[in-house]
């Protein structure tokens, strides 16, 4: 999971994007653009688009930071922001056939060949097993496990009820949880 900056910096910080502070803007952008690739990358399986929509959220941000009422967290309105982009570019690529997943993070530990080969066909069948679900569902779960956000939170950085989120979450675990069955089975 993805460790939070301090909202009350990121309202500042957005306070500031209001009045085109560059500075300002150029340090949210180094807050978001990574997390917003991953969770992009996760919820489309499109790595052709996620650049361009990463885009097009912080250009989205820059130009209407005046709209952000303080409601909610900054990130939960900047999630909300990118999960709409993401939806419309799926749209406009539907007929394209979803990318092979990116390798499996293959970051150095003290851990031998064998406990990183294992790990890393964890996390092969684990990525297999997310392309199973539909973007919604995908959201979801990034949202709530990778991001560390609530029902609540997800549901308004989605635009649905809480109530959606949660059924969300329960179909996608209820897929996940058949398709890794199969999967071992398989193994």
């Amino acid at each position: 999971m993805t460790s939070r900056s301090d909202p009350q910096h990121e309202v500042r910080l957005l306070e500031r994007v209001r009045e085109r502070d560059r500075d300002a803007f150029e340090e949210l952008y180094r807050l978001y653009a990574p997390r917003l690739f991953g969770y992009l990358l996760r919820v489309t399986r499109r790595p052709e688009v996620v650049e361009e929509v990463v885009d097009e959220v912080l250009l989205t941000v820059w130009r209407q930071a005046g709209q952000f009422e303080g409601r909610s967290r900054p990130s939960t309105w900047i999630f909300g922001i990118a999960y709409r982009k993401a939806m419309r570019a799926l749209r406009r690529q539907r007929r394209r056939p979803e990318t092979d997943p990116l390798p499996p993070d293959l970051r150095a530990s003290t851990e031998g060949p064998e406990g990183r080969t294992i790990r890393r066909e964890r996390a092969e069948m684990l990525s297999r097993a997310l392309a199973e679900l539909s973007p919604d569902q995908r959201a979801v779960i990034e949202l709530t496990y990778y991001q560390g956000f609530s029902c609540r939170e997800a549901a308004e950085a989605l635009g649905c009820p809480e109530g959606t989120v949660k059924t969300r979450m329960y179909y996608a675990r209820r897929r996940l949880s058949g398709v890794l069955d199969s999967q071992q089975v398989r193994s």
